[in-house]
């Protein structure tokens, strides 16, 4: 529940600084005549992320066992590469989000301004559809349940709270430590959900292995305790683990930590001030300092 909450927590902060950009730059230029059409791309934006959750979770019922392995393992693979790269992504572009989502807006205001509803609904959809497939990817890991679901929307909830009192001023949050950490996090997760969809495509046949274990430690971390169900939920733990899973958990957490490093010390030289990693994507630059 915990690592779903902070999906949520995260890509809704990053849909709420988006959609705070967008108002407070229409604000400022005198266009609260589009604030209407960019709310109807926001609401579109999430529709269709929900959308796309209802049909992976009930559309494979009628599909064989190895087809629905199949399914699992092959949108597991696409959800940590959707993650992997949203996460260099937010490192690269969060200086620069609140210009680059200025210029575009300036793009759309001709006439009537009915691109607001398009560039609001990409802005905002392209999180939400990510929050779907990887939200829906750990709680296929763990074998279903509510409880990873209410994590991800208390999540989105506590976002949109947190969007609002930024978008007002009335709370400082150090926005570039706390991507920072999150993206650190959100990486041993998406290494789980790797093992996890390599697991499945084995159990299919497409992927040798199946059944051929590096090690069983689930006489001491049992599957079914709390502390292995609350492993399982937080970091997709498995205690019996097939050879290819470990090689590619650990291949992955290593390669894409290095990178990750090696890109947050490039973005934070000496040189910049410390408030700076978290003011750019904000409306106001002294709610992130």
């Amino acid at each position: 529940m915990f690592a779903n909450f902070l999906i949520g927590l995260r890509e809704g902060l990053e849909m709420a600084l988006i959609v705070t950009i967008l108002v407070a730059y229409a604000v400022k230029v005198g266009r609260r005549d589009v604030l209407s059409k960019l709310w109807i791309g926001v609401g579109i934006a999430l529709v269709i992320p929900l959308g796309i959750g209802a049909l992976l979770t009930w559309g494979p019922y009628g599909l064989s066992f190895e087809a629905q392995e199949i399914v699992g393992g092959t949108l597991s693979l696409v959800a940590v590469g959707f993650v992997t790269w949203m996460i260099f992504w937010m490192g690269k572009t969060a200086r620069s989000m609140k210009s680059t989502l200025q210029n575009r807006l300036d793009s759309v205001l001709v006439g009537a301004g009915w691109g607001v509803v398009i560039l609001a609904m990409l802005s905002v959809g392209r999180e939400g559809i990510e929050t779907a497939l990887f939200v829906w990817a750990t709680v296929a890991s763990i074998g279903g349940g509510w409880e990873p679901v209410v994590g991800a929307l208390l999540g989105l909830l506590t976002a949109a709270v947190l969007g609002f009192l930024l978008y007002r001023g009335m709370v400082r949050v150090n926005l570039g430590a706390f991507f920072t950490w999150t993206g650190a996090f959100l990486i041993l997760v998406a290494g789980g959900v790797l093992a996890y969809g390599i697991g499945d495509l084995q159990e299919a046949g497409l992927v040798p292995g199946a059944g051929v274990h590096a090690y069983d430690i689930s006489a001491v971390i049992p599957a079914s305790s709390w502390y292995g169900t609350a492993l399982a939920g937080i970091l997709n733990f498995n205690p019996s683990p097939t050879w290819l899973q470990v090689i590619a958990w650990v291949g992955y957490i290593v390669v894409v930590a290095f990178f990750y490093v090696r890109q947050h010390r490039s973005t934070h030289q000496p040189a910049s001030s410390p408030a700076k990693p978290g003011t750019a994507p904000v409306p106001h630059a002294h709610a992130a300092s």
